[in-house]
């Protein structure tokens, strides 16, 4: 999936790239497997914005994807690779035997017509499902649980994959993308291989309207504010801040510990850090 560049008709065009699309078998997603999706513009359940600089952005209808991957032991076949607007990764529009359409994560290498199984007897494929007792150490996986049943809650994002590195008792560890490395029991399950869509990263937006149609607003710097509206604020000329970085609220923004979750730091085995 390399990407596509531009000729530099204009200046927005000069740095803008995408990718080119060619694994994207279908153009229209399959309607009973997605729902609306109300814009939020950053504000919480009380109207009040709780998330700065989001907003406006296309209109996207929601994928209802299967993160739990429960149909155990039935075949299911590859339909459609289609493009999701809500993340990173492709997803597969999988067709089981007993008729039910689905959608799942996309893995890199996973092409229409191939068959996924999810349960304990399944081979460890690309976009086979497993627990994590099942797959022998070594495997790249993505799409994994941290509670069992609950469907995955981590390694989503295109191009990411975690190595299964032992299992001692009841736990397996993982290398996680960030470099973490954790423990997570060997009943959750996980997908083999690596998220699909490996060239995100590579991607050039090229103009700031690109960004607009995202629901990302300007993002403007403290040091630019009135001291009114930020703590870097004010200052004669153009200022540095005078100060550590900090949010509007007078929190330290770099290197600044806010991990507040001490009930799950005895699953972690070595900090990302």
């Amino acid at each position: 999936m390399p990407t596509k560049e531009f000729k530099p008709t204009s200046p927005g065009r000069r740095f803008f790239s995408v990718t080119d699309f060619a694994e994207i078998t279908t153009n229209r997603p399959h309607k009973p497997l997605t729902s609306g999706k109300k814009a939020s513009g950053g504000r919480d359940n009380r109207g009040q914005i709780s998330m700065r600089f989001r907003g406006g952005g296309h209109k996207r209808r929601y994928r209802l994807i299967d993160f739990r991957r429960d149909k155990e032991g039935i075949p299911a076949r590859v339909e459609e690779i289609e493009y999701d607007p809500n993340r990173s990764a492709r997803i597969a529009r999988l067709l089981y035997r007993d008729g039910e359409r689905r959608y799942i994560l996309a893995p890199d290498g996973l092409a229409v017509g191939r068959t996924v199984l999810a349960g304990e007897q399944a081979d460890i494929l690309v976009g086979n499902c497993l627990p994590l007792r099942s797959i022998p150490p070594g495997t790249m996986v993505h799409a994994i649980e941290l509670r069992r049943n609950k469907g995955a809650q981590f390694v989503r994002s295109a191009g990411t994959a975690a190595q299964l590195l032992a299992k001692e008792g009841d736990y397996a560890q993982l290398r996680l993308p960030s470099g973490e490395v954790r423990k997570v029991h060997i009943d959750c399950r996980a997908t083999v291989g690596q998220v699909g869509n490996l060239e995100h990263d590579s991607v050039s937006v090229g103009k700031a309207g690109r960004t607009r149609y995202l629901g990302r607003k300007p993002h403007n710097r403290g040091v630019s504010m009135n001291p009114v509206d930020h703590p870097m604020g004010g200052g004669e000329g153009k200022t540095s801040g005078g100060r550590h970085p900090c949010s509007p609220w007078g929190q330290p923004a770099k290197g600044y510990k806010t991990r507040r979750n001490h009930r799950t730091d005895r699953y972690i085995v070595r900090r990302r850090k």
